[in-house]
C-alpha cells in the first residue's frame, strides 16, 4: 500500500513507523519538519487522532480532537519549505491538502496552509497554523 503522505513510498517504510512505532516496540521520530507534516497529514488520513494530539506542541494542542468522519484525504503536495532540516529546532512547511466528501465523492476541496513546527529534543511539534485558505 502507497503511504497516504504521496511520498511515493510505501505505508510501511514511511509514515508507519512514526504512527505506530517500529515492530521492535521502539519509538520513531521524524527527522524533519516535512517528515512530521507528511506523517501528521498521514494520521489525518488514516484517522490517529492520538497521533496528531502526540505531535502537536502543548501549549497550542486542544485538549481533544474530533475528526470530521465524511472528509477522505486523498493527495498531499508541499508547497515550501523553510529551515526545518536535520539540524534546524524550528521550521515552516507550506501544503495543499486534498479531500472529499466520503457521502458525495463528487464533492472535494483543499484545504493551503503554512504551518510552524519546533523540534524539542528528538522530536519535531506541530505548533500552529501561521496562513490557512
Amino acid at each position: 500500500m502507497r503511504c497516504p503522505c504521496n511520498s511515493g513510498e510505501d505505508f510501511q517504510g514511511c509514515c508507519a513507523k512514526y504512527l505506530g512505532g517500529n515492530s521492535d516496540g521502539t519509538v520513531a521520530y521524524p527527522p524533519t519538519a516535512e517528515a512530521l507534516m507528511r506523517s501528521r497529514y498521514t494520521a489525518f488520513a488514516v484517522g490517529d487522532t492520538s497521533y496528531l494530539l502526540r505531535t502537536w506542541h502543548p501549549d497550542t494542542r486542544p485538549a481533544e480532537l474530533e475528526l470530521d468522519p465524511d472528509q477522505q484525504w486523498y493527495l498531499l503536495e508541499i508547497l515550501s519549505t523553510s529551515r526545518g532540516g536535520y539540524f534546524d529546532d524550528d521550521g515552516v512547511v507550506g501544503f495543499r491538502a486534498s479531500y472529499r466528501s466520503a457521502a458525495n465523492r463528487k464533492l472535494r476541496d483543499s484545504l493551503t496552509e503554512t504551518s510552524s513546527f519546533i523540534r524539542q529534543g528528538k522530536q519535531w511539534l506541530y505548533v500552529d497554523a501561521l496562513e490557512i485558505h
